[in-house]
């Protein structure tokens, strides 16, 4: 892989999974504008990218506002002479149920998740239709996007409208060969380890202990440079032919998302009434009701209670 010559923009780069993407970037070739909100971390997510041999700036502003995307877009021209991957993983969490959730909560979320990702792109897009040699857009998602999640109306909202966002401008830059694609990942980071279910495995990453075969297979779930894979593929000449795609990646796991549709459909002549309605929506659509949230599968036994049970038998 080679993406020497190309200029990137990573929002959100500063740790995590964002740090990992414009690393991951770097080592390829590219130019990076890495972009956090506090200096320091921007600072020495720089200083990781140059000690490795690569070329990094950092902008310091908080994503979702329009003045934001035209700087970092502005920064990448003037520090490195063109833009040609931008990445948007910014964001934040206000995690609360939906009775409590305030204005601030649902706002703060959406305005950094979903209005900096419009914002962002469609700086990006000027640009590189501007330079007219195409381009990539990576955006970041997430399985409760997919799926929903207990106490996140927020971020569901926010990373569902970024898949939808995406298969849009999928089609709308088609012609400019700018493809558009989602990320959704899976991995041990400072949002997951708030997960009672993950902690464990997020604990293990933080000690540099190898992560077990059912989080990395049963559950995808992996270390950001798991998913640094994948978005550096994306970015590069090689996926040039993949656009308006939702690819999840974890672990071991690599997955590729469905678009919504119809799973079963039924004809009434005249339309449907509330008293057919009544009458067949079970028989039509009982077997067929889809399902929410993300299923958890039960994990195993800690190798101590093996032996215990074992030594009990």
């Amino acid at each position: 892989m080679s993406l020497t010559g190309k200029v990137a923009i990573v929002t959100g780069s500063g740790r995590g999974l964002g740090l990992a993407y414009a690393q991951q970037l770097a080592a390829g070739g590219a130019s990076v504008v890495v972009n956090d909100v506090d200096q320091q971390v921007a600072d020495d997510a720089v200083a990781s990218i140059t000690a490795a041999g690569g070329k990094a700036t950092a902008l310091v502003a908080p994503v979702g506002p329009t003045e934001t995307a035209r700087a970092l877009v502005a920064a990448a021209v003037e520090s490195f002479g063109r833009l040609d991957i931008l990445v948007t993983n910014a964001g934040v969490l206000r995690d609360t149920v939906l009775w409590k959730m305030s204005d601030d909560d649902f706002d703060t979320v959406v305005n950094v998740h979903l209005r900096g990702t419009f914002t962002c792109v469609r700086e990006a897009a000027v640009r590189m239709r501007e330079q007219g040699e195409g381009g990539r857009i990576i955006c970041i998602g997430s399985p409760t996007g997919q799926r929903g999640n207990f106490g996140q109306t927020n971020y569901a909202a926010a990373k569902a409208g970024i898949v939808g966002m995406v298969r849009t401008w999928a089609m709308e830059l088609a012609r400019a060969n700018i493809t558009a694609n989602a990320v959704i990942p899976v991995a041990a980071t400072a949002m997951t380890e708030t997960v009672p279910f993950f902690k464990q495995f997020v604990d293990a990453a933080a000690r540099g202990e190898q992560m077990p075969p059912f989080a990395r297979r049963v559950l995808g779930f992996g270390t950001p440079q798991d998913v640094a894979g994948v978005v550096a593929f994306l970015a590069s000449d090689a996926a040039a032919g993949i656009s308006g795609q939702a690819i999840g990646v974890g672990g071991d796991r690599l997955a590729l998302w469905s678009h919504p549709q119809e799973v079963a459909t039924a004809f009434q002549d005249g339309g449907w009434g509330y008293e057919q309605l009544s009458e067949d929506f079970d028989s039509l659509f009982g077997q067929v009701l889809q399902s929410v949230g993300q299923p958890m599968p039960e994990p195993p036994a800690p190798a101590a209670d093996k032996a215990e049970k074992v030594e009990q038998r």
